[in-house]
């Protein structure tokens, strides 16, 4: 249910060093964004809605490294637009993997059979394939037929080289409970990927569709029902436990955006990848200039429906390792998962 044993002792040991340099801000994971340019239109998506001429800038491998190596966080995120249509993704992937960094490639599959001999199995990455359904459904929320049957293929084709495969589930005010278990069902017992990561639909302001976004209490409602009768137990999600008992409405807890930081072709963006309110050069520059304390639910309307991972993870996180109680839980859970 946590994430795997090597990744955790990592990032456990990087959170005892900002503590002891008593840091009270510092980078978990990067969401970096070396291009916006995408294959698909996703309704629910804000990414592809630039100028035709930022579509087709991709960012240099130095600069793409470099900010990583600069947050100084354990682990990244190489989002898009869709990541595999950067003619040099493999190789920001291979220099962030030689220092030690977890890099998650997050792609909707459709080059990823093209493109997987660019690629080497390792413990420091894993593909992160978008399936928001089963095949109706996750080829009806990106918009093209087919995209579902090509993303199991290349699932399997990435297992089968011995490649770490985790996914990527959003869900919209247009599912169920059912619907939810029903796809984490195939992912989990079928398909059999590493780990699933899940989250309701991020409020994108520039998305087309901006009436099927969950508020606070529908996603409460949708996650209680779908982690009952030992669900939650079963399915291997790359998440904390405390950030699963927020999704259930068990705990609450403020946003910590700057954790969790975007970086893309603009620079850093303020204050996370959901929000546009500028962008700036440095890491630094995005900590000490932004008011932090302005974001979060009951601070600013934008954020009032808002439960994203990548303001309230990392918030789940450092819960966590502030209690004795809750680091031997996902200890243990992440000791059953390994040895699993």
């Amino acid at each position: 249910m946590a994430m795997p044993l090597r990744q955790s002792m990592k990032v456990a040991a990087y959170l005892f060093e900002q503590k002891l340099r008593k840091r009270d801000k510092f980078a978990l994971l990067v969401e970096l964004e070396p291009l916006f340019a995408c294959n698909l239109a996703c309704e629910g998506c804000g990414k592809i809605q630039h100028p035709a001429g930022v579509l087709k800038q991709r960012m240099p491998v130095a600069q793409a490294v470099g900010a990583v190596l600069e947050s100084g966080a354990p682990m990244v995120s190489i989002a898009g637009g869709e990541p595999l249509m950067h003619p040099q993704i493999d190789e920001i992937v291979r220099q962030l993997v030689a220092k030690k960094k977890f890099v998650f490639l997050c792609t909707n599959a459709m080059l990823m059979r093209k493109k997987m001999d660019k690629f080497k199995p390792s413990p420091y990455f894993a593909w992160a394939v978008h399936i928001d359904g089963l095949r109706e459904r996750h080829d009806e929320s990106v918009a093209k037929e087919g995209v579902f049957d090509e993303a199991v293929e290349a699932i399997k084709e990435a297992k089968r080289r011995g490649f770490r495969v985790t996914t990527n589930s959003t869900f919209f005010n247009t599912d169920t409970p059912q619907t939810v278990i029903e796809v984490l069902n195939y992912l989990n017992d079928d398909l059999k990927v590493d780990e699933m990561m899940l989250s309701p639909a991020y409020a994108y302001e520039k998305a087309p569709d901006q009436e099927h976004f969950l508020g606070v209490q529908q996603t409460r409602e949708l996650f209680k029902k779908a982690f009952a009768g030992g669900n939650r137990r079963r399915w291997r999600l790359n998440q904390s436990p405390l950030f699963l008992d927020f999704l259930e409405g068990k705990v609450d807890f403020p946003c910590t955006a700057w954790a969790i930081p975007s970086y893309s072709l603009f620079g850093w963006q303020r204050p996370c990848y959901l929000m546009s309110d500028g962008y700036v050069q440095t890491y630094k520059q995005l900590l000490e200039e932004t008011d932090w304390d302005s974001y979060g639910r009951g601070k600013d309307d934008r954020c009032a429906n808002c439960m994203a991972h990548c303001g309230y993870e990392p918030t789940a996180v450092l819960a966590t390792m502030g209690s004795l109680k809750e680091s031997i839980r996902a200890a243990r859970e992440t000791f059953t998962e390994s040895r699993g």
